[in-house]
Order: structure tokens, then sequence, then C-alpha cells
């Protein structure tokens, strides 16, 4: 009994001792120096303050590969995880919540077309670990300022649909001058395929009778982005 709670006491003096030195990581050059790991461990610190999150930490990152992917994970599997309970999926995802505001907020307060490599870090932090296709339309403004950002539709792993006439009545309905689209392919490698491009100039046909113009439509995957436009698709 007296050897458990001296276990105990040396458990939370170690966790303790390390939560300090990251503390310190954080507080020197804005945590540039935080391994993933170390980004991890303090993030779950967060909920679990007398507990040591380094074992959980290597085994959440030896799943998952990586912060990003982690904080990406769907809710339900995180919490199958041995030591994960709701309170820690929670925290994690506020994190990924909260850096996908940050990556969003230039979006806000420039022309989206001027905020391009903005708008790209954006949407791979947002989409590049879904592992469903999801169509999202970027809403815009005569002055290309974005007005809405919205999911139209969600799919499987390698199809989603995209309806040209809902894209353009919605469109219509915000009072859009402009759309950029954007799917994802879970896959990883963002090629187009012959419907991505078919689709595409079925909505840019529809839109241009109605004064509706379609700057792009980009294709977010873990090997980069494609963009229609550049490659000269459409």
């Amino acid at each position: 009994m007296f050897s458990s709670d001296s276990n105990d006491s040396h458990q939370s003096e170690d966790s303790n001792t390390n939560r300090g030195y990251l503390r310190k990581l954080l507080a020197e050059n804005n945590g540039d120096a935080l391994s993933d790991q170390q980004l991890v461990e303090y993030v779950l610190a967060l909920v679990t303050p007398r507990r040591n999150t380094a074992p959980l930490a290597r085994r959440l990152l030896a799943e998952f590969g990586s912060f990003a992917a982690l904080a990406n994970a769907d809710s339900a599997l995180l919490q199958k995880m041995s030591g994960m309970g709701r309170s820690s999926v929670a925290v994690l995802k506020f994190a990924r919540i909260a850096a996908v505001r940050l990556l969003a907020d230039p979006l806000v307060n420039e022309p989206v077309l001027s905020s391009w490599q903005a708008l790209l870090d954006y949407l791979r932090a947002d989409m590049v670990h879904l592992t469903v296709e999801r169509v999202r339309i970027l809403h815009l403004n005569s002055k290309n300022r974005l007005i809405r950002d919205e999911i139209m539709s969600e799919g499987s792993i390698d199809e989603v649909a995209i309806y040209p006439r809902e894209v353009i009545k919605r469109a219509l309905a915000l009072g859009s001058t402009a759309i950029i689209l954007v799917h994802n392919h879970p896959s990883g490698d963002p090629s187009p395929s012959r419907q991505d491009i078919a689709t595409t100039r079925d909505i840019i046909d529809v839109g241009s009778k109605l004064g509706l113009s379609v700057h792009d439509h980009i294709i977010i995957g873990r090997d980069g982005h494609i963009s229609l436009r550049t490659k000269g698709l459409i």
C-alpha cells in the first residue's frame, strides 16, 4: 500500500517536471522546438494534469502517424483507443479547430484571390486527412471576398456527388458573384477524374448564363493539390 502511494507520488513528480520542460519549450520561439510527441503530451496533459501522458502520446502517434492526422481522426475511433476518454478526444478536436480557424482568418480580411497561398494552407489543414470525399463551395462577392464557406456534400472514400444545379441554386440564394469549388481525394492523389472535369465544366456553363463565375476547382490530396484552372482543364 505504501509502495503504491510512493509510485503515484513519483509519477506525479515526474509528470510535473516534464510539463515544466514542455512549458519552457512553448515559451521559447513560440514552441517551434516541440516535436509532435511533445505537443500531443502537452495537449493531453491539459485534461489529465496528474497523469504521465508520454506513453499514450507515443501510442497515438504510432497509430496515426502525426499530430495533424491524430487531430483529424474520427472521434469515435479515437475514443476506442486505450487511455482515451471524452475529455482527451475533445481537447484534440479543440486544437484542430483552433488551428483551422487561425488559418482561415486571412481569408476573411483579404480578397481570396490575393491570398491564394493562405487559402491552400487552410484547405489542406481542413481536408487533407479526411477519409471520405467532401465537396465544399467558397462563395465570393463582387470584390472576391469570402461571404460563405459551405460543405455541399460528403460521399465515400472514392466518390462524392456534385449536382451543378444545386451548386448554382445555392450561389444565387447567397448572392454570390463567383465561387471556388473544392474537394478532396482520400487516396492522396489529387489528379482530377474525367467526371471531376466534366462536372466543373457543366457548372461553369450554367453559371455563365446567370452571371456567376467559377474561379477554380481545387482538388486536395496528401500528395499535394491540383488547380483545374492552372492545369488548363477549365
